[in-house]
């Protein structure tokens, strides 16, 4: 879902500010007259593309070229207000103890180990600034931001707002850091660029996914506080409304196959449509395209996460890259059916197929559809636990609070590699949780704030995994997989006779 929106169709979250009084002093009072005229045309011209001018500070250099359209915005709308007192103290109750985190956080000692013998220089930090969207700079308590290129859409503004709310949860407690965000939707350090004698040069570098091939680090994306130009809500919010509508339709009431309705932006969602029933096939799938340029003419009267909970089989398929589809999937109570992802987000490595989701195999996506959808018609109660194991995973592991202790942890941990002391770069803006942003998008900010500050300890980070539960995991999940797809080979040799 990180790829529902083409950028064609993207609405503007927030628009460009240009600064015109840079330009006092720059011309000569024989070139003022005609200057001015020169002013009044551009003027004109950006109110005609719906631009408002407003002071601010220049805007940043043009992206590298890509595929996908920016929509600039050259500051944030987070300003900070002398008349807000913005820090508060962190004083938990006496009697609170922090439990457990979940077992998802161990993986923040493993998305971090490239840097654990090394540490973190600043030469590492200036070498990644070319790939970052941004840079962000925690001193004392207080959130700085420099911003080197256009994020697309609203994706930078609503991670920073999310980091802010973290400051607003734990107040004193986010230690001095400087780090590199990176918005994308591919990985983009990869392993096979720091081998060797080359390893101890790797800019770390956050980001909202993963794989196996690469050293991004891995946080929680912007969606968790609102994806405005869809017309998501924060994740609170966007799930309690699933849970409701949920609840209209029993499990065992629901259309007896798997759905799926998204933007077909990758080749394997392609050949995902392929599966959709035919004169001459029938899958046990019905697949559609989100047409989002009417959804947004519209109104989004038809795309409405909570009104999706209708079948009793819900497939998950990777985009470009990773989704962020896959945590409204999963909280639907339906059996999700995996099509085998290569990426991975900040909590989904420590879900488990035949307990929270059914494995499919992207080379074989149809035939693996009908016979899951068979199975599970076939074996009602165990398909609707599979469905309801992976929605609890959601709602209790993927809480609002375990989502800010999983950044807490991790820009703990974070920090404690840092070789230097962060420091304030002269380009950087101070940010606060303050909005002079209007409609949607305030909306989505004053539903996502942080009210006051927590009153209970963060979790407590588990160990890293040893080397040998991680092997053990990952073939016990290809042991699962393999049983299933024995399953299904008897199923098509039955039919055969």
């Amino acid at each position: 879902m990180a790829e529902y929106v083409h950028a064609d169709h993207a609405i503007h979250g927030c628009f460009s500010k240009v600064d015109v009084g840079r330009l006092k002093g720059f011309v000569s009072a024989t070139t003022i007259f005609v200057f001015f005229f020169f002013l009044l045309a551009i003027a004109a011209l950006l109110n005609w593309m719906n631009f408002p001018i407003i002071g601010g500070t220049p805007p940043p250099p043009p992206p590298p070229l890509s595929s996908e359209i920016r929509h600039e915005r050259a500051e944030f709308p987070l300003n900070c207000s002398n008349l807000v007192n913005h820090t508060t103290v962190f004083e938990p109750k006496e009697s609170s103890t922090n439990k457990t985190c979940p077992d998802y956080f161990r993986w923040i000692h493993q998305d971090l180990k490239q840097w654990k013998s090394s540490g973190i220089t600043k030469d590492m930090i200036e070498r990644g600034k070319p790939i970052a969207d941004f840079r962000l700079v925690i001193v004392n308590g207080e959130a700085y931001v420099e911003r080197y290129i256009r994020s697309f859409q609203t994706r930078d503004l609503f991670t920073i707002w999310g980091i802010l709310q973290l400051l607003r949860l734990y107040p004193g407690k986010i230690p001095d850091l400087d780090l590199l965000f990176y918005c994308g939707d591919n990985t983009v350090i990869m392993k096979s660029d720091y081998k060797g004698r080359y390893a101890a040069l790797a800019p770390p570098v956050f980001h909202y996914c993963g794989e196996e091939a690469a050293l991004d680090i891995v946080f929680p994306d912007w969606s968790f506080w609102g994806w405005v130009e869809v017309n998501i809500k924060p994740w609170e919010e966007q799930l309690r409304a699933i849970k409701k509508e949920r609840e209209r339709i029993k499990w065992e009431k629901r259309e007896p196959y798997a759905y799926w309705k998204g933007n077909p932006t990758s080749p394997d969602r392609g050949d995902l449509l392929n599966c959709n029933v035919s004169d001459k096939h029938d899958w046990n799938a019905r697949l559609y395209v989100q047409d989002w340029a009417k959804e947004i003419q519209e109104g989004f009267k038809h795309s409405k996460l909570e009104d999706q909970c209708t079948h009793r089989y819900k497939i998950y398929i990777e985009g470009r890259t990773w989704s962020v589809s896959e945590k409204y999937i999963l909280a639907c109570d339906s059996m999700t059916l995996l099509v085998n992802p290569k990426y991975y987000d900040f909590f989904s490595r420590s879900m488990m197929p035949m307990q929270h989701f059914w494995p499919i195999r992207n080379e074989n996506k149809c035939r693996d559809l009908k016979f899951a959808v068979e199975w599970g018609n076939n074996y009602t109660q165990k398909a609707e636990a599979i469905g309801k194991a992976g929605s609890k995973f959601i709602e209790e592991a993927l809480t609002m609070q375990n989502v800010y202790d999983y950044m807490f942890h991790l820009l703990n941990e974070y920090s404690k590699l840092l070789k230097f002391k962060p420091t304030i770069p002269p380009n950087a803006r101070r940010l606060c949780s303050e909005t002079t942003e209007q409609g949607l998008l305030k909306e989505f900010m004053v539903q996502s704030m942080v009210k006051s500050p927590s009153d209970k300890l963060p979790c407590a980070l588990p160990p890293p995994f040893k080397p040998q539960a991680i092997k053990a995991s990952l073939k016990a999940k290809e042991k699962i997989a393999r049983q299933v797809e024995t399953w299904e080979t008897e199923y098509w040799k039955k039919l055969k006779a």
